[in-house]
């Protein structure tokens, strides 16, 4: 585990002692069960949205994504249609969304905020086109066990969706500090010029980036269905794309690429959680969820700034230092 994983999950444990400390609720086992739920729907496309800021680009269109893969995935499965295969279109159109994403961004040389800007608005009114505006939803009394239990549902008490991000977690953590793709991405971020000269495909590397991003929203969004099994398309999923930026940042993920770890991630988006737990269990008005949303974000950034300005200030007195020596 990295210093700044250490550093947070201290913080974490600090945060929820003095959240438990204010309001013992915190620690009741039906809350430490919601909120390890919140931690796993939050968390799968948390894990995406660090890939590609690893990259140095940013993924703007998460929560319209949601929103729209929701629709769809309710409306088709409550007409009828065989959730395993309505699940596998999911993903499809996660790869197909990862694809545009990337192809637009290497190839056409679009700036990555520009690309997902537009795919937020884009997806967001196709959702709302689809339902006319109206709710989707599953027929009252319509019943799904499988793929209840499945997404929904709890063993021993956790979460299936937080087991869900667990695995995805293990598996991405492989991806990315186990794997040469891992090190590409490294590399990309931290100069894509310099990694293109090194043999390093980063067009690939990029896309597939933003690939993986879709495919765990696309994930995301099944839970989320089934998670509120009624969509309303001009609100499901707002503002999900800062949820995942402030869960990357906080753990450890640098908005100029090259850096982040798949455990910062998950430690981040536990703590948004705790964070919002405490808003609620404080009787905070649920109004500065968005407030404090921003603060995080900004005191992430700040303090990813002040790290990298230290890094620099020990590399020119490392060199500084070297150079005296050899000319001694």
């Amino acid at each position: 585990m990295q210093k700044k994983d250490l550093g947070l999950l201290v913080l974490i444990l600090v945060v929820g002692a003095v959240v438990a400390a204010i309001n013992p609720r915190f620690l009741s086992p039906i809350n430490l069960a919601n909120t390890a739920n919140l931690v796993g729907l939050f968390g799968l496309f948390a894990i995406g949205q660090g890939f590609v800021i690893i990259t140095g680009g940013i993924e703007l269109s998460v929560g319209s994504v949601i929103a729209l893969l929701g629709v769809l995935f309710v409306s088709l499965v409550a007409g009828g249609t065989a959730w395993p295969v309505v699940a596998l279109l999911m993903l499809a159109l996660g790869v197909l969304i990862g694809l545009a994403h990337g192809l637009l961004i290497t190839r056409l040389g679009m700036q990555p905020f520009i690309v997902t800007l537009c795919g937020l608005l884009i997806y967001r009114g196709v959702a709302r086109f689809y339902t006319a505006d109206a709710t989707a939803g599953f027929v009252f009394g319509q019943t799904l066990p499988w793929l209840e239990w499945l997404t929904a549902g709890r063993t021993w008490g956790v979460p299936h969706s937080f087991v869900a991000m667990l695995v995805v977690a293990a598996v991405m953590w492989v991806v990315l500090h186990r794997s040469v793709f891992g090190r590409h991405l490294y590399a990309v971020g931290k100069n894509e010029e310099a990694a293109r000269y090194a043999g390093v495909a980063t067009g690939r590397v990029i896309v597939a980036a933003y690939v993986i991003c879709a495919v765990l929203t696309a994930v995301a969004a099944i839970f989320f269905a089934m998670y509120t099994r009624s969509i309303s398309p001009a609100s499901h999923g707002s503002f999900y794309e800062l949820y995942a930026i402030a869960a990357a940042v906080l753990g450890g993920f640098s908005l100029r690429g090259g850096e982040g770890s798949i455990v910062g991630v998950v430690l981040g988006a536990v703590l948004l959680q705790v964070l919002q737990n405490l808003v609620n269990l404080l009787g905070i008005p649920s109004s500065l969820n968005f407030a404090v949303m921003g603060s995080v974000i900004l005191i992430g950034v700040l303090a990813d700034q002040q790290f990298a300005e230290l890094r620099r200030r020990r590399a020119v007195r490392a060199q500084a230092e070297a150079q005296a020596t050899a000319a001694e």
